[in-house]
């Protein structure tokens, strides 16, 4: 029964699905779905919306009772936010001086301008970033001024900026001398030069080498990241600095958008080399000089560029149709033309087939040389050096010096006379104390050349010698007393095969022909015309001594001296005061008292004499002179030109001296030198000192020279020499000459010239204010007037009307090459022939060709300017130790890594010996 039913179920379900299909098609059943789902879905929105009201009505009735009030404060804020955004206020005060401030805020609105604002405002129009930003480099530029205001500059100024760039020529100098004495032909010297250069630098520093920072890009820009990263640490507030994301974009403005563009202009030497003519350009280009420049050239590329240019020259005056007088002034023009582009092609072959002509050594074989007589090489500092290397080389070297001694006693003899004399007229009698000293000079000129225990001993004929010796023990000295011996070893120069007549065969003849420039017009052997080149030289110029080198008094071993600095007194200048207060333009100096007592068999006195400062360092610099082995003895306080007043200072230079002094009365010092006893007492007596070396006839050397140890491999240090370390421009103009002439490789008697000559025109042209004048000088050049000027330099160069700059296309390189040949042209032409005659006319060309090939590498020059940066915030920052930063910072330099490596291989084995 359940079976039928279930069965007749199915059966008319069928039977209704079959007619519904029939009816209605077969998409009927999708209809049916589909408005199923329209019912369900209706149904839930109804009851979805349905709910929702009933919510709303049940929260209003029970927003009263069950919930917190809403804050004031919310619908304020959302008030404010609101409104319009008000005007920023900015404080526009920077250094606190109007005239800086304004063209510093215009470079910092420029910046933000051309590095922020172009892409920030793409992303949002809220300025408070702008505003955090500027804020924040508005602070560091504050503290930056604060900072700058407390710094003194003047030694930065007058002393590491010299010493800065006389070191980077002593390590170019050095780098080139390393590349010729390889002498072979390389493929890219400039390449081979800067790492040359750079190994030397390390050997230098010892502890740094910039060469990653000089040579790659990437660690260049790492480096300024990393220092801008420290300057913000030290001048932000520690909460902008925190700020990483405001942090980062001033970092990124500072060392890419201003320091690595300004850098690299300054190191680009194209710009040197036009700035260079710039500054010059007031001096006409000679023809001579050019064409100097054109054959001592060795740069293929300046020849071509010339040759190039007088090539386009010459087609340009061949197609002009000119008639009448013109024709001759174009065929000179041609023909001057015509030979410069001769001079190149021959230079260019020369150059390309690696024969270069030492013209030393040509003229050496040639063999046709004018003759410079010895009487005018003996009167000329320039042919004098090099007769004095002969005269060391062939071991006659005591003639010559006695010759000069005797010049320079005859000259300081006679001026003690007249001085006598006119004394002797006020009523003034000093005879005995002025014989005395000629006495002592001449005995000490005896003593020390032809004596039987001189060494080296002038060998002439003994009769003179006897009969000069009876002079000196039987008559008055007169300035006359040595002119026989004199003549006698003047003849013997001039006529012994050794000395005069071999110096003419020899390369230094040569050598000095070159210095003299007489090897191309051998003109000097005097014409009838008068047009020969001249001689100016006198011994009263060049080759005087002063009777207190000369002296030599045996002390008496029966005296005891006894002395020691018993207080410090200030006086007002005045050189002949020894108490009291005088004025004379306001200029004071500590004067230490010193007490004296002195004790001989019969008698026993004490006083007190005053000294200064500068009057021990005379002292020193004679008595050092003239016994040399006092020099690594005795060691005098150093000098400190600036802010010397200060009473703490005092006090511990006062200790030194007296050290000083105790060291120098110590009876086995006076035992080892006994003629230094005269000194000494000349010293202490109770009377104004008479200084020595300011006197413009101390000049003859010793024979000895003091040397530390090998001073070529060390960086040029401030006290360059004991005596000028006080005077600001001889010391700088002294250390350039040195670095750029290469004074100290050569004769010291020619840079002892030369320091004297510089202190005298220094002296006789500013006096004794020359260091107050560059005081005022460096203060002038720190002042708000100047900084602004610097200020808006910057700006225009970088944004010209207030737009910026575009990156200035590199010049072509034809036109860069005459650059550099104008540049050389006019520095050979600006140099003085004073110069030339002082140390000749060849070193000065080498010494201004050095300087400026060293300007025409980028990367020395970046190694320059990023010491001079490096000193700048050393000086600006010095209790922040920048040294030991920035040797971190280049601790990564390969060139240091390989220099520890040799460093090391090369003490390992006396370790392993130990």
């Amino acid at each position: 029964m359940l079976a039928e039913t279930s069965l007749s179920i199915w059966g008319w379900g069928s039977l209704g699905v079959v007619l519904f299909l029939i009816t209605f098609g077969p998409f009927a059943i999708f209809y049916f779905a589909f408005y199923i789902l329209c019912f369900v879905g209706g149904g839930f929105v109804v009851t979805l919306l349905f709910g929702k009201n009933n919510s709303e009505k049940y929260l209003e009735q029970c927003e009263h009772s069950y919930l917190p009030c809403t804050s004031v404060g919310i619908t304020k804020c959302i008030e404010e936010m609101k409104h319009e955004a008000r005007p920023i206020k900015i404080d526009r005060r920077l250094t606190g001086a109007n005239i800086i401030d304004e063209p510093l805020q215009q470079v910092i609105q420029f910046s933000l301008r051309d590095y922020v604002q172009y892409w920030y405002y793409t992303l949002s129009d809220d300025e408070s970033f702008l505003l955090e930003i500027r804020k924040a480099l508005q602070y560091a530029l504050v503290q930056f001024s604060a900072r700058s205001k407390e710094t003194d500059w003047q030694p930065y100024f007058t002393t590491r900026l010299v010493d800065d760039f006389g070191t980077h020529l002593r390590v170019f100098r050095k780098a080139q001398q390393r590349i010729a004495e390889k002498g072979d032909q390389m493929k890219d010297q400039a390449e081979e030069l800067v790492d040359t250069f750079f190994e030397v630098e390390v050997e230098m520093e010892k502890e740094v080498c910039r060469d990653l920072v000089c040579t790659s890009p990437k660690d260049e820009e790492g480096f300024l990241r990393d220092l801008c990263e420290v300057l913000l640490y030290i001048l932000l507030p520690p909460g902008d600095f925190q700020n990483k994301i405001m942090r980062y974009f001033v970092r990124e403005i500072l060392s890419r958008g201003i320091l690595l563009p300004l850098i690299n202009q300054l190191s680009d030497p194209d710009y040197i080399n036009q700035y260079v003519i710039w500054m010059i350009r007031d001096s006409n280009c000679n023809y001579e000089a050019f064409m100097n420049i054109i054959k001592l050239s060795d740069n293929i590329g300046e020849l071509e560029a010339v040759k190039d240019k007088a090539s386009e020259e010459l087609q340009y005056l061949r197609s002009l149709d000119t008639a009448g007088d013109d024709i001759n002034t174009i065929k000179n023009q041609i023909n001057s033309l015509l030979y410069v582009v001769k001079v190149c092609d021959s230079r260019i072959q020369r150059l390309q087939s690696g024969k270069e002509i030492d013209t030393v050594k040509l003229a050496a074989n040639f063999g046709k040389l004018c003759t410079v007589p010895l009487d005018h090489i003996l009167v000329d500092n320039v042919a004098l050096q090099f007769f004095m290397d002969y005269m060391q080389q062939t071991g006659g070297q005591a003639h010559l010096f006695f010759w000069m001694t005797v010049e320079g006693y005859r000259v300081t003899a006679q001026q003690q006379l007249e001085v006598l004399q006119s004394r002797q007229k006020d009523g003034k009698h000093q005879t005995n104390q002025t014989k005395g000293l000629l006495r002592a000079a001449a005995v000490g000129v005896y003593e020390q050349y032809l004596s039987e225990k001189a060494s080296p001993r002038v060998n002439i004929d003994d009769n003179l010698v006897a009969k000069l010796a009876e002079t000196l023990n039987h008559e008055d000295p007169t300035p006359e007393i040595f002119d026989d011996v004199q003549r006698k070893v003047y003849d013997l120069m001039l006529r012994d095969e050794r000395f005069y007549p071999s110096f003419k065969q020899n390369v230094l003849y040569v050598r000095m022909l070159a210095e003299l420039d007489m090897l191309k017009d051998p003109s000097f052997r005097g014409s009838d015309d008068g047009e020969g080149e001249s001689f100016n030289g006198s011994p009263t110029g060049s080759i005087n001594l002063s009777l207190d080198d000369l002296s030599n008094v045996p002390s008496d071993e029966t005296v005891q001296i006894h002395a020691y600095i018993s207080d410090t007194v200030y006086a007002d200048y005045d050189p002949y005061a020894v108490a009291g207060v005088c004025n004379d333009h306001g200029k004071t100096y500590a004067l230490y008292a010193i007490t004296v007592h002195r004790r001989n068999a019969n008698s026993e006195e004490t006083w007190k004499t005053y000294r200064r400062y500068s009057d021990f360092h005379d002292f020193h610099m004679r008595i050092t002179e003239q016994f040399e082995n006092l020099a690594n003895i005795l060691k005098l306080p150093g000098k400190k030109t600036f802010n010397n007043m200060d009473r703490e200072f005092l006090e511990k230079r006062k200790k030194d001296l007296n050290a000083y002094l105790q060291l120098l009365l110590n009876p086995e010092m006076m035992k080892a030198s006994p003629a230094l006893a005269h000194y000494v007492y000349d010293f202490l007596e109770n009377k104004a000192y008479s200084k020595g070396k300011g006197d413009f006839a101390r000049k003859v050397p010793p024979l000895i020279q003091k040397t530390c140890s090998d001073p070529e491999h060390c960086r040029v240090a401030a006290p360059i020499d004991d005596n000028v370390d006080d005077n600001i421009p001889l010391r700088v103009m002294l250390l350039l000459m040195d670095e750029v002439f290469d004074l100290k490789e050569r004769n010291q008697w020619l840079r002892r010239n030369i320091k004297n000559l510089l202190q005298q025109l220094i002296r006789a042209t500013y006096g004794d204010t020359i260091n107050r004048k560059i005081v005022d000088h460096v203060d002038w050049m720190t002042s708000p007037e100047q900084v602004a000027d610097a200020v808006k330099r910057f700006r225009d160069a970088f944004w010209p009307n207030g737009i910026l700059a575009e990156t200035v296309p590199r010049r072509d390189k034809a036109i860069r090459m005459r650059t550099r040949v104008a540049g050389k042209t006019k520095l050979l032409e600006v140099m003085p022939d004073e110069l030339k005659h002082i140390i000749g006319a060849e070193t000065t060309r080498k010494g201004i060709l050095r300087v400026f090939e060293m300007f025409q590498h980028s990367q020395l020059n970046k190694r320059m300017v990023y010491v001079f940066l490096e000193r700048f915030l050393e000086t600006l920052f010095p209790q922040n130790k920048f040294h030991e930063l920035f040797n971190k910072l280049h601790s990564r330099s390969k060139q240091m890594q390989r220099y520890k490596q040799r460093l090391h291989s090369t003490q390992a084995p006396s370790l392993q010996k130990r």
